[in-house]
């Protein structure tokens, strides 16, 4: 192959040699409207993709993709000369100039339809059990803490969680003595019960195993938090309630709304790229 041109670069950590040939054109420049994006503008934008199933070239196609497409929206923003101020996305975090100028084009360009009560309506009847309050836990539960970070206490806590969870299970009514005898939460002196619960109180691990166990069961095996293992059990669920359609309406109107938006901005890319000339990268398959 004398006339390869061979390149290096890491995609998320991963060194990737991409090959240029005729037969197989892997990673080179694009250009969007007669500019040029160079091959290393995409290797940055790759460390925005997770290198998935192993394939670092998936993760540099997507970053290709994402790349065009923000050119694409940035020559747009400028085409229709839009200036804005960037707005704070977080405590003492600020929009990015290209982030600012982008989603005021898209404030500009892309219209959401607010749904109609009638549709609205169907959207609930097609399933109202959908629409409940909150749930109620009640729980218990047996910590083995460890310090983040602490690999060697980890390894220790989930060894002696794992024990404990195994004990649990084999006897699921002295749970009460055994959280005395072994957590190190301060639950501990009332046999590990930490009351009600709602979704929103723990840390999203601990919900998660909530979520999927059923009156009196204890976990399978210990469920890792960043306090430490724990072994949990569901003492008692009480179902959220159907909530009526008159308390539902503006939360499924609001994501029916999101959604109209989301179609809107796809076509409104999909008609950007269709007016445009790419070359380096297919974009056809994202914009269908």
């Amino acid at each position: 192959m004398a006339n390869a041109r061979r390149t290096v670069i890491a995609v998320k950590g991963v060194a990737v040699e991409g090959q240029e040939t005729a037969a197989e054109p892997f990673m080179r420049e694009i250009v969007v409207n007669g500019e040029h994006l160079p091959v290393a503008a995409i290797g940055t934008e790759a460390q925005n993709h997770p290198v998935q199933d192993g394939s670092p070239r998936a993760a540099w196609q997507r970053a290709a993709e994402a790349l065009a497409i923000r050119t694409l929206l940035l020559q747009e923003a400028a085409r229709r000369e839009i200036v804005t101020e960037r707005r704070e996305v977080g405590p003492g975090r600020y929009e990015t100039d290209e982030e600012a100028r982008i989603r005021a084009l898209l404030d500009l360009a892309v219209e959401a339809t607010s749904p109609e009560e009638a549709a609205v309506r169907q959207e609930w009847q097609r399933d109202p059990s959908r629409f409940r309050s909150p749930p109620l836990w009640e729980v218990s539960h047996i910590l083995c803490a460890c310090q983040p970070g602490d690999r060697t206490g980890a390894a220790i806590a989930n060894d002696r969680a794992r024990r404990l969870c195994a004990e649990a299970l084999a006897d699921p009514s002295g749970f009460a003595r055994l959280a005395a005898r072994a957590s190190d939460c301060g639950s501990r002196s009332s046999g590990g019960t930490l009351g009600q619960l709602s979704p929103g109180d723990t840390v999203p691990e601990f919900e998660a195993a909530l979520r999927g166990l059923r009156d009196g069961e204890v976990t399978a095996e210990p469920v890792a938090t960043r306090h430490g293992y724990h072994v949990i059990r569901l003492d008692a669920l009480a179902e959220g309630q159907v909530l009526p359609y008159e308390a539902v309406r503006p939360k499924i109107a609001a994501a029916m709304e999101k959604a109209s938006w989301a179609r809107a901005a796809r076509a409104f890319v999909a008609d950007l790229v269709a007016s445009a000339e790419i070359s380096g990268v297919d974009l056809s398959a994202r914009s269908a």
